[in-house]
């Protein structure tokens, strides 16, 4: 029995479509969060308190991106709605799931893949999108994919600083680079200015101080980061210490079992690992995708 066969015959399943991303047409400006906290380190400061923050907002095309195969609010019960309810919903229920205090937050989400164009950007636009619709809950998309961001230009809008730009200076505050978007439970964290020292950013106490405190500052939010693909860059497997749960995106007929055992070999200690199989062609050409979780 393969690893993908065992995997999948001890885990749940659930379904949803998908259709590959495009770009959309720019519209935007920020969010801010005010009174940032300093993180352990000076090379970070974490999010504050919404209510007395300077808001700046971008407008998002939410007729756009139902167009090209993205969940929105006013989209119409689909099945992409309807299957991402049940994808979302074992991934919700683990992230306030009470917790060691040895153990990362459960509300710390990271999509990745093995390889680029596994669809990985799709699927946390999507998911951030369809936890957005939540009554009781709001999410922050963080694109954690320093290298190569593409949760901004997915959306049609232009790159500007983010997560590494609150790494590196301590004069930028979460509160000059959260964008708030106008679904109002949506928040938008960007990449931010590429640097060389990425993975040792992403690993260092201000990192991990950060992460701590946006899991903790609202006891509502889930947080997902668009990770870079595990076996491209050694950021994904940095980034992945810091996660609650961890999310795969296997592309069908593409993705391989070598690379999805390597894959799996790096998140060896991680727990809460689940699987996205993407693009798999059930009937009539339509694309879906199978959630396997744990």
């Amino acid at each position: 029995m393969s690893i993908i066969e065992k995997a999948a015959s001890r885990m749940g399943q659930a379904r949803a479509a998908a259709a590959p991303p495009a770009p959309l047409e720019p519209a935007i400006a920020p969010e801010a969060l005010d009174h940032p906290v300093a993180a352990a380190a000076p090379a970070a400061r974490a999010a504050g308190d919404d209510t007395r923050a300077t808001h700046h907002e971008i407008e998002l095309d939410l007729n756009r991106m139902h167009r090209i195969g993205l969940v929105t609010a006013g989209g119409g019960r689909t099945s992409l709605v309807e299957d991402l309810r049940i994808i979302k919903r074992p991934l919700i229920k683990t992230a306030f799931t009470k917790r060691s205090n040895l153990q990362n937050p459960g509300n710390l989400i990271m999509i990745t893949s093995s390889l680029p164009g596994e669809g990985k950007t799709y699927c946390s636009i999507n998911l951030a999108m369809s936890i957005a619709m939540e009554l009781d809950h709001t999410v922050l998309l963080i694109d954690a994919d320093v290298a190569r961001p593409s949760v901004l230009r997915t959306l049609g809008l232009p790159q500007r600083a983010g997560l590494m730009d609150l790494l590196l200076d301590d004069t930028v505050d979460m509160a000059d680079v959260l964008l708030r978007t106008n679904v109002p439970q949506l928040t938008i964290l960007p990449a931010g200015t590429a640097n060389a020292r990425a993975t040792e950013l992403l690993a260092s106490h201000a990192m991990n101080a950060m992460v701590l405190e946006i899991a903790s500052r609202y006891p509502d939010r889930i947080i997902i980061f668009d990770s870079p693909p595990l076996l491209l860059t050694s950021e994904a497997h940095v980034l992945a210490s810091h996660m609650g749960q961890i999310v795969v995106v296997v592309e069908a007929e593409k993705t391989t079992q070598h690379a999805l055992k390597e894959s799996l070999r790096q998140l060896e200690g991680c727990s809460n690992i689940n699987l996205i199989y993407n693009k798999s062609r059930r009937m009539h050409g339509v694309e879906s995708y199978d959630y396997h979780y744990n």
